[in-house]
């Protein structure tokens, strides 16, 4: 097996004028965020939770904003940034769907809400619609065991879901109307 090497040492990052990470934000996370920590490290998660919060994703640009804030290395935040499934570096919809795959949740029938949504919407998990309305990803674990299968519609937890409900759900937020990244 061969490793087939991306040109990450050449690749262009986009690049916009104004920074993701604002000067409110930084501002703030000296003041409220850094104090909590030993490390200035230490506060790369929930800073990195905030900037996906306000972005909808992590461009690669607020990755090294990031960096020089804390004084880290730019390789270090994107490793940080692709481990966690819950960050992604590129936009999605509107409404996130995150279907648990958790063993509790497969043995209590998550491909069905799977397929249903995936058939509905037309697209395979990690894939946006075109209408740029919803993204649907696969997770590891909701912590939800108890109550599977489970289903989290941007930060709204489902629990005890058929498919039928699912796609209520889905349905219900294809018609409401409602700010960037907050809830369906």
């Amino acid at each position: 097996m061969a490793w087939i090497a991306k040109p990450s040492g050449t690749a262009k990052i986009e690049r916009r004028d104004e920074p993701y990470l604002t000067a409110s934000m930084r501002e703030r996370f000296e003041r409220e965020l850094l104090p909590r920590y030993e490390t200035r490290q230490g506060a790369l998660l929930p800073i990195l939770h905030e900037i996906q919060h306000a972005w909808g994703h992590i461009p690669h640009q607020a990755m090294l904003e990031i960096a020089a804030f804390l004084g880290l290395r730019p390789a270090d935040v994107l490793d940080t940034v692709t481990f966690y499934e819950e960050f992604t570096t590129r936009p999605r919809g509107e409404c996130v769907i995150g279907v648990c795959q958790s063993i509790a949740c497969e043995v209590c029938g998550h491909q069905e809400l799977l397929d249903r949504i995936r058939q509905k919407l037309g697209i395979e998990p990690g894939e946006t619609t075109d209408d740029g309305k919803f993204t649907l990803i696969t997770m590891e674990c909701l912590g939800s065991c108890d109550t599977a299968p489970v289903a989290l519609v941007n930060e709204t937890l489902h629990e005890g879901l058929t498919a039928e409900r699912l796609e209520q759900i889905v349905d219900e937020a294809a018609r409401s109307e409602r700010a960037p990244h907050g809830p369906c």
